[in-house]
């Protein structure tokens, strides 16, 4: 069979299902470049060329997996963010381009050449922790999350990333496991906030795979939040930055939960949606 062929076969099993059809011909040539390790390049000046039984074996698995709705970066193991390379399984949420507006909006607030602290809670892949980290070389990080199998995954995506060594890495639920008060100069958040009640209408790549515990947070998408900016409260400087995404609808249910905060202020992402809540203690 030809990568022209493998292509074609493979686009036409995808399209077979309503979820998948509209990217079909994109997943299906992602998943063979991933499977032969090859550049687009190569594909377009090489249609004709013979996959192996072994490569054809392989990218035939890839597809399967895909039918069943499993996300891309899971088959792959990888994912982009803000720049950087990160390695994913299903233990940790796929980092998005929706929390790269978190990441900038932290670092348009902070200063870039003096020490700081700062605390990632929920840190899943590492990925906002290893953003601000690279870009904030002299600030120490502390990256909390429940899942001892989260904190592997960013552990290793910190190595990758060259700054494990100012990084600490806690399980904790969200911030019990910090016992100093007035301690960072920024806690940074990217919580679950998806309403219980909002899952069926989920994509079942996104409700089926991806872990719940980072997906989901009560009937309101509001229980995170409900606990951790008291939290955060106790445990900033004075004038430190709370910084989180949030969801869809929820920008006045959190104004009321800021409101013995400073600076109170929402931050829209490229479809003009509130996207980041930032404060000041």
């Amino acid at each position: 069979m030809t990568l022209r062929q493998a292509l074609t076969l493979a686009t036409q099993t995808l399209a077979t299902s309503e979820h998948l059809r509209p990217n079909a011909h994109r997943d299906a040539e992602l998943l063979l470049l991933h499977t032969l390790q090859i550049p687009r390049t190569t594909l377009l000046a090489y249609p004709t060329r013979e996959l192996s039984p072994t490569e054809q074996s392989l990218f035939e698995s890839h597809i399967a997996r895909r039918q069943k709705n499993e996300p891309i970066q899971y088959i792959t193991g990888q994912q982009e963010f803000y720049g950087l390379p990160f390695k994913v399984t299903p233990a940790v949420l796929i980092p998005r381009p929706e929390t790269e507006h978190l990441v900038e909006s932290v670092l348009h607030h902070l200063p870039h050449n003096q020490p700081l602290r700062i605390a990632d809670i929920g840190t899943g892949s590492g990925a906002i922790a290893i953003a601000l980290a690279v870009h904030l070389p002299q600030a120490q990080i502390t990256a909390l999350d429940l899942s001892s199998d989260a904190l592997a995954i960013a552990r290793a995506n910190a190595e990758t990333n060259n700054v494990a060594n100012r990084i600490t890495f806690l399980q904790s639920d969200l911030l019990s496991a910090i016992t100093n008060e007035a301690h960072f100069d920024a806690i940074v958040s990217n919580p679950p906030y998806i309403p219980q009640t909002d899952e069926p209408t989920l994509h079942p790549e996104v409700r089926d795979h991806e872990p719940h515990t980072a997906l989901f947070a009560g009937p309101e998408g509001l229980d995170i939040y409900s606990r951790l900016i008291p939290q955060a409260y106790t445990l900033l400087k004075p004038n430190g930055l709370l910084a989180f995404e949030i969801g869809h609808g929820q920008r006045e249910a959190l104004s009321t939960l800021l409101t013995n905060w400073h600076d109170v202020n929402f931050v829209d992402d490229l479809q003009h949606i509130p996207r980041v809540a930032l404060a000041t203690r």
